[in-house]
């Protein structure tokens, strides 16, 4: 079984509040961050991780792609992040033309340190705008404002990032057509290179799901996605995953690894990777999901495990876990990525895949590639596999 990509998620779990439709792990930062003893700690995580991997003899795979999620981590300085790339750089390989994207708000404060995080070698920002519209932002609990938005790209852009991700909601409490597609059009104005456009969701242990805001009418819903889809492509961004729109060669070489179940060391608070051990004479192909300790105090209380979890995944499982994955791409993952992934044979699945092209939910061919019908029933699709 070949080895899939290695990428590096890092995790940072602070955040100025916590956003009122927000269901990620994130937690309101006090006044002073402890961002040394975070590092510290990453680090430690890391070491971790690496210890285990050295232990299965593929320690020294290349790192693909470093991402870092919150959270916001753009709250924290130049400098911890100096002291971290110090440690990440002793301790890895990266591939050449790595990816390294980092997650920012576009408040002044954290905008300001584009700079320096560019001079440490992010080559890569996603800019988590939301909404252009001061009404709708404050709907959302954010802290910045449509001007400042629109500045922080204006930042990014003189400190030199030439590939940077905007993120953008729509379905928004009482939001109009006319307003949801202002807002992708001021953000395509800004010249992009990707696109991130979902629909708002109300989740689980939110506030939003205590307090529900008035959200749009389905037939809204329906033309907003619609139209925006046809905005989209009218610039020549392409729609490569559910909710993802790249210019060409543009699209998240990190994301796209989660996608297509590749690997991902995951350190930080709440951190969750993924990790393939290749078949020995004793042992089949085994993949692991990790996760670590949630609470940013108790992932610095040097008394507790990082690790919380690691867990193998069941060869009968792991069809399931990779289509889960695969099939949210618009091209679908071929039958020999499938077996590259999994370490199963196609023809375990054949069978189900035939019946779900019959039923016009696959494309049909070899490789498993949902219709448009398919995207539009994920869920009812992915159960086919159970």
């Amino acid at each position: 079984m070949q080895l899939p990509p290695l990428s590096l998620y890092i995790h940072i779990p602070w955040c100025v509040r916590k956003c009122p439709y927000c269901d990620f792990n994130s937690h309101k930062a006090d006044m002073e961050l402890p961002e040394r003893d975070y590092v510290t700690a990453l680090l430690d995580d890391l070491d971790q991780e690496l210890l285990w991997l050295n232990d299965k003899g593929i320690a020294q795979r290349p790192i693909h792609s470093i991402f870092f999620g919150g959270g916001t981590p753009s709250l924290l300085s130049v400098e911890a992040y100096e002291q971290l790339f110090a440690g990440l750089r002793q301790r890895l390989m990266f591939e050449p033309d790595i990816e390294i994207t980092l997650e920012a708000n576009p408040g002044t404060f954290e905008a300001e340190k584009f700079k320096g995080y560019f001079e440490l070698g992010i080559n890569r920002l996603s800019i988590g705008i939301q909404s252009f519209q001061n009404k709708q932002l404050q709907h959302l609990g954010r802290i910045h404002s449509g001007e400042e938005a629109v500045a922080a790209v204006q930042l990014a852009k003189q400190a030199g990032f030439t590939n940077f991700n905007l993120d953008f909601m729509h379905g928004l409490p009482e939001q109009s057509l006319d307003d949801a597609m202002a807002d992708l059009q001021q953000g395509l104005d800004l010249d992009p290179t990707h696109i991130s456009w979902y629909q708002l969701t109300i989740e689980p242990n939110t506030e939003f799901y205590k307090f529900p805001p008035v959200l749009p009418k389905d037939e809204t819903l329906w033309d907003i996605q619609e139209q925006g889809q046809a905005l989209l492509a009218k610039h020549g961004f392409k729609q490569y995953e559910v909710s993802a729109y790249a210019q060409p060669n543009k699209q998240a070489k990190h994301n796209l690894n989660y996608w297509q179940f590749g690997d991902y060391i995951g350190i930080g608070a709440g951190a969750h990777g993924k990790l393939t051990l290749p078949h020995d004479d004793i042992n089949e192909s085994r993949i692991y999901r990790t996760a670590k300790t949630r609470l940013p105090k108790d992932y610095l209380n040097l008394a507790k495990p990082f690790l919380v979890k690691r867990d193998n995944i069941a060869a009968e499982d792991r069809d399931l876990e990779c289509l889960m994955n695969g099939l949210r791409l618009f091209d679908g993952i071929s039958a020999e990525l499938f077996e590259a992934r999994t370490g199963l044979s196609f023809a375990h699945i054949e069978g189900k895949v035939q019946q779900a092209q019959q039923q016009g939910l696959l494309e049909p061919g070899r490789g498993i590639q949902a219709t448009a019908q398919g995207q539009l029933f994920l869920n009812e699709l992915l159960e086919r596999f159970l």
